[in-house]
């Protein structure tokens, strides 16, 4: 049996339908793209804000490694500037205790007796050292008479323990300004052994000032060893 040919209603109704269907599956597949979308979206959206909070970390740790070089560097400078000053005024207490003995050596030659014995010892001292039969003394002009005096004694002394005879000359070249004290040169002139006072002073200080320092301030964490 042939079928029918539609009539205009059953036409318009199949349209419809299918007319419906086609919107069905357009909305379904706009929900789908949709839904695509929207997980790229928030996929690029964690990368980006992963992206964002990395380079805020970066440069949040960069500001505070900066923070803690900058701090590091302040305490640093202001813990040499401490010392540094520490130092100066150590320095500075130094000096006035040298200073001190400096003040008390211009005194010492007004001792006689005590100034006496000092310029006897340090004469035999230094013609033990020379060995020479010639002397000169150097002296300040006001301890001439006074050093020709020791200078005698110290021959005698010196003859008693080398068993050498030792002629001793005075120069009253020394400066007064000095605290006093004696030069001896050779007979050659090559030789010159500096015993006055200021020097003695000067060696001493050089000598004892490791000592000084710790008898002062303390031992020095930073040395291990003292000479």
């Amino acid at each position: 049996m042939a079928a029918r040919p539609l009539n205009d209603e059953e036409v318009l109704s199949e349209m419809n339908k299918m007319v419906a269907f086609i919107k069905q599956e357009a909305l379904e597949k706009a929900r789908e793209i949709k839904v695509k979308a929207d997980e790229e979206f928030a996929i690029e959206k964690a990368k980006f804000v992963k992206q964002e909070q990395q380079g805020i970390d970066a440069n949040y740790e960069k500001k505070r490694k900066g923070a803690e070089v900058a701090q590091k560097i302040a305490r640093s400078n202001l813990t040499n500037k401490s010392r540094l000053k520490l130092l100066h005024r150590r320095e500075e207490q130094l000096q006035e205790l040298f200073a001190t003995a400096r003040a008390q050596i211009l005194t010492f030659g007004e001792d006689e007796g005590r100034y006496l014995q000092f310029l006897e010892g340090a004469i035999v001292q230094a013609c033990l050292q020379l060995m020479d039969l010639n002397v000169t003394l150097i002296a300040r002009e006001k301890d001439a008479e006074l050093v020709q005096k020791a200078g005698e004694a110290a021959a005698e002394t010196y003859t008693q323990l080398s068993g050498r005879q030792v002629i001793c000359d005075v120069e009253s070249t020394l400066s007064n300004a000095g605290a006093g004290g004696v030069k001896l040169v050779s007979g050659s002139k090559r030789i010159t052994i500096d015993n006055t006072l200021d020097e003695r002073l000067r060696l001493l200080e050089d000598r004892m000032l490791p000592e000084i320092r710790k008898d002062l301030f303390g031992p020095n964490e930073n040395r291990k060893f003292y000479t």
